[in-house]
């Protein structure tokens, strides 16, 4: 049986990808940002907004809210791709180990989520958690994006 070809949808994948680490790292800048705020520090001039203004503490939450979101949606949308796309051109899954790094991340990403909306004054363990599972979430990355570029030369010609 001739497949059309899923070129298209590794295109959308690998923008995802792109956008989910752009994503990321603006995720750890808004979070310095709050820490810094949140411990009264300066902020460094690179964090400054137009006009020199400094941002509010509620801005900066609204920002780091805002890219997790965004982030959440493209690792799922990237979940929903990599299984359509390896089902349509394999037929099966667990070709490599990018499916594993993959489901890692994954629920990295929903873990973190979860920590985020559970951080208030009464539940003191959210905030480390949040911390520390974003800071493995690089390490996933990482590992991802090293796996995701083995499988990519599989499916170029």
């Amino acid at each position: 049986m001739q497949l059309p070809s899923f070129l298209w949808l590794w295109k959308i994948a690998a923008w995802s990808m792109g956008l989910s680490l752009m994503a990321y790292l603006l995720l750890a800048l808004t979070g310095f940002g709050m820490w810094r705020m949140r411990h009264s520090l300066s902020i460094p001039s690179f964090l400054l907004f137009a006009g020199g203004r400094w941002a509010t503490r509620s801005l900066w939450v609204k920002l780091h809210l805002i890219m997790g979101v965004s982030m959440v949606s493209l690792v799922l949308l990237l979940l929903a791709i990599g299984i359509i796309g390896t089902l349509g051109h394999f037929g099966s899954l667990g070709h490599s180990s990018h499916l594993w790094a993959g489901l890692m991340v994954v629920g990295l990403v929903l873990l973190s989520a979860f920590s985020a909306t559970q951080i208030r004054v009464r539940k003191p363990w959210a905030r480390p958690l949040h911390i520390t599972l974003n800071t493995v979430l690089f390490v996933g990355f990482a590992w991802v994006s090293l796996t995701g570029w083995s499988v990519v030369q599989k499916y170029l010609p």
